[in-house]
C-alpha cells in the first residue's frame, strides 16, 4: 500500500468541469464502481462531494493499467492525470462532473477494502440493523451524507442568527443533580462521592433560567440532552435541542425571535420561503378542529362536531352517548362515498385497535343517505348534518362517538389515516402553526393529584391566578408549542420568576416545602436574589432536521444513533463492565 509522500490533493471529485479541461489533477477518494471495457478501464471516484470519472489506457500507462485491473468497490486511491471533455453522446447530465473525465497518468492504492456487506448508493434495500452496524458504511451513502450535511448548516444557521440578536452561547453542565423533569434520569455513579449519583440533563432548564437571574440576558445553547424513555421513530435516548432563554420579554416576544428563526432555516437551507407570521391556535381550537394539540395543516379536513344535531335522534349510539357527556364528531372526505365495504371494515378495525367502539361510515347520495342509518334520522336532520360537513353527494361521512377528549382525538387520528390513504400531503409543503394556552395542570388518576402540564417552572395565565386554588383544571398556562407537518418541534413557556407565586405552584401540585428545597433549592434561593421575568423555548433539532430532510426517521440524521431498544449496533453499547470497576463506584449487578 501507498502513502501520500509527494502527492496532495488538487480538486474533491465534485468539482470539475469544461472549464478545467486540459488541466493537470489528483483527485483522492474511494472506488464507487468500477467498469472493465478491455481496451480501457473507467472508474468512478467518490468522494462527500461528488463523483468523477477516471479512466486508465494500457497504451498511455499500461504498469498502472494492469493495477487498476485489481481496484474494488471502496477501494481508497489516489489518481493523477489530465481533464478532458467526454466525446459526443458520453456525457453524464445526472452529475456535476458528468462533461468530463480524467484520463490517468499515474495512481496509488491507499488503502485496500473488504466487499462491504452493501453496495453504497446501491438499488438493493438494507436493513436498517445492518446499516445501524456498519454506520462507517452507511454514512457514506449520498443521502446520509446530504442529511449530515444539512444539518451541519443548520447548526450555522442557527449560530449566526442567535449571534446577531445579541444571544450568548453559554455551555451547561452534562453532570448534574436529578431533579424531576418527567422522563426517567440516566444516573451516573459518583466514585469520589460513593453512594452518591449525577444525572445526564433531560434538558437545562434550571441551568437557563439561572443564568437569567445571573443577567445573561439573552442565552442559547445547542446541547445533548438524555432521556432513558420508550423509543420510536422521532425519540432518541440521546439528542439535540436548541435551547433558548430570554429575560425581560412575554409570550409575543419570544414567538416572533422563534419565527424569524424558522424563516431562516428554511431560507438558507431549503431556499424556501416561509409564510409569517405563523398561524396561531388555542389548544382547545387545536383539538376541536384537528384532534390533535399537533395538527398537520398541510391538507384540509377539519373535524367536525355534531353532538348538538344528533341528542334526540334515534339511533341510541349517538343520543346516548351524548345524554351522557360525550360527543359525536368525525370528518367528511370528499369523493370517498367510491370506498368499498372491505375497505370500511378494514378502517374501522384500525380505528378499534385505537380504542374506538366503532365507526360510523355514511354515504352520501342524490336523495340522502345511502346507509342503514337514514331511518333513524329526519330529513331536515340530514340536510343540517350535510351541511354542516359541507358535502355532497359522493362524499363519505366517518364518526365516532365517545367520552369528548377520546372522540376528537380519534377523529384526528381517522383524519391522518385518510390522509396517508388517499394521498392528501404534498411533499414539498411546510404548514407551521403555534398551539397556545395549554392547560396549567393535568389529574393523575393513579396518584389523586395534579401534576404540571409542562414543568412546575412554567407562569399561569395572570387572568387565571384567581382561580389557581379553587379550579385548577381551569388554570392556562402561559406555554406554546410550535407545531411543523404534525410534528411537534419546539416547546416553551414564559416562566415564574417570583417566589411566593413558585412557592404556590409546588401546593398546587402537592411538593412540600421540604422536598421542593431538596429538589430545586439552588433555583428557589436565586430567585431571591432578583429574578427577571424571563421564558424560553426548546427545538427538538433531530425532530427538525428530519422533517426538513424529508425522512421518516430521526435515526437518518443522527450520524450515530441507537435502536428502538436504545441499542448502539456498531460499537455493542451498552456492555458489561468489569467487577474493579464497579467495586471502585461501591455497586455490584443484581
Amino acid at each position: 500500500m501507498d502513502n501520500l509522500e509527494g502527492w496532495k490533493r488538487s480538486h474533491t471529485c465534485g468539482e470539475l468541469t469544461a472549464k478545467e479541461n486540459g488541466l493537470d489533477v489528483t483527485l483522492m477518494g474511494w472506488v464507487h464502481r468500477r467498469r472493465d471495457h478491455g481496451s480501457l478501464i473507467f472508474i468512478d471516484l467518490r468522494d462527500r462531494y461528488g463523483l468523477t470519472q477516471i479512466v486508465f489506457d494500457p497504451d498511455l500507462i499500461p504498469e498502472k493499467y494492469q493495477t487498476a485491473k485489481d481496484l474494488r468497490g471502496e477501494f481508497v486511491i489516489a489518481a493523477r492525470g489530465k481533464v478532458r471533455v467526454r466525446p459526443e453522446g458520453m456525457v453524464n447530465p445526472n452529475i456535476a462532473t458528468g462533461t468530463i473525465e480524467v484520463a490517468v497518468a499515474d495512481l496509488k492504492i491507499l488503502n485496500r477494502a473488504k466487499t462491504p456487506p452493501f453496495e453504497i448508493d446501491g438499488d438493493v434495500e438494507v436493513s436498517e440493523e445492518v446499516r445501524l452496524k456498519y454506520r462507517y458504511l452507511d454514512l457514506r451513502n449520498t443521502s446520509m451524507q446530504k442529511n449530515m450535511l444539512l444539518r451541519h448548516q443548520m447548526y450555522q444557521v442557527v449560530r449566526s442568527y442567535f449571534n446577531r440578536n445579541n444571544f450568548v452561547e453559554v455551555e451547561t453542565p452534562i453532570l448534574m443533580r436529578s431533579t424531576p423533569e418527567g422522563a426517567r434520569d440516566y444516573l451516573v455513579p459518583s466514585r469520589i462521592h460513593n453512594g452518591k449519583f449525577y444525572a445526564l440533563p433531560q434538558s437545562p432548564q434550571t441551568y437557563k433560567q439561572i443564568l437569567m437571574v445571573a443577567g445573561m440576558d439573552r442565552y442559547f445553547q445547542i446541547v445533548r440532552c438524555f432521556r432513558d424513555e420508550d423509543l420510536r421513530h422521532d425519540r432518541q435516548p440521546e439528542f439535540t435541542q436548541i435551547d433558548v432563554e430570554m429575560s425581560f420579554v412575554e409570550q409575543d416576544d419570544v414567538l416572533e425571535m422563534v419565527e424569524n428563526l424558522m424563516a431562516d432555516l428554511f431560507k438558507e437551507t431549503l431556499g424556501v420561503e416561509l409564510q409569517m407570521p405563523v398561524r396561531r391556535l388555542s389548544y382547545q381550537e387545536a383539538l376541536e378542529t384537528y384532534g390533535s394539540d399537533k395538527p398537520d395543516l398541510r391538507f384540509d379536513m377539519k373535524i367536525v362536531d355534531i353532538s348538538s344535531l344528533v341528542q334526540d335522534c334515534e339511533f341510541k349510539v349517538f343520543s346516548g352517548c351524548v345524554k351522557n357527556g360525550g360527543r359525536v364528531c368525525g370528518v367528511a372526505l370528499l369523493g370517498g362515498a367510491k370506498y368499498s365495504r372491505k375497505q370500511v371494515d378494514t378502517l374501522t378495525e384500525e380505528m378499534q385497535r385505537e380504542g374506538a367502539k366503532g365507526l360510523v361510515a355514511i354515504k352520501v347520495g342524490a336523495e340522502g343517505w345511502d346507509s342503514s342509518l337514514a331511518k333513524f334520522f329526519e330529513s331536515e336532520a340530514v340536510t343540517e348534518i350535510n351541511e354542516s360537513f359541507g358535502v355532497k353527494e359522493g362524499d363519505l361521512l366517518l364518526l365516532v362517538a365517545d367520552e369528548k377528549n377520546t372522540a376528537l382525538t380519534l377523529a384526528g387520528s381517522l383524519r391522518l389515516k385518510l390522509a396517508d390513504r388517499e394521498n392528501l400531503i404534498s411533499e414539498d409543503k411546510y404548514e407551521l402553526c403555534w398551539v397556545l394556552d395549554f392547560p396549567l395542570l393535568e389529574y393523575d388518576e393513579e396518584e389523586k393529584r395534579y401534576g404540571a402540564r409542562h414543568h412546575p417552572f412554567t407562569s399561569p395565565m395572570d387572568e387565571d391566578l384567581a382561580i389557581l386554588e379553587d379550579n385548577p383544571k381551569e388554570a392556562r398556562a402561559k406555554a406554546y408549542d410550535l407545531v411543523l407537518n404534525g410534528y411537534e418541534v419546539a416547546g416553551g413557556s414564559i416562566r415564574i420568576h417570583r417566589r411566593e407565586l413558585q412557592d404556590r405552584m409546588f401546593r398546587l401540585l402537592n411538593i412540600s416545602e421540604e422536598e421542593a428545597y431538596d429538589k430545586f433549592g439552588f433555583l428557589l434561593d436565586a430567585f431571591e436574589y432578583g429574578a427577571p421575568p424571563h421564558g424560553g423555548i426548546a427545538f427538538g433539532f433531530d425532530r427538525l432536521v428530519m422533517i426538513l430532510a424529508r425522512e421518516q426517521s430521526i435515526r437518518n440524521v443522527i450520524a450515530f444513533p441507537k435502536t428502538n431498544s436504545a441499542l448502539s449496533l456498531m460499537d455493542g453499547s451498552p456492555s458489561s463492565v468489569s467487577d474493579d470497576q464497579l467495586k471502585e463506584l461501591g455497586l455490584r449487578v443484581i
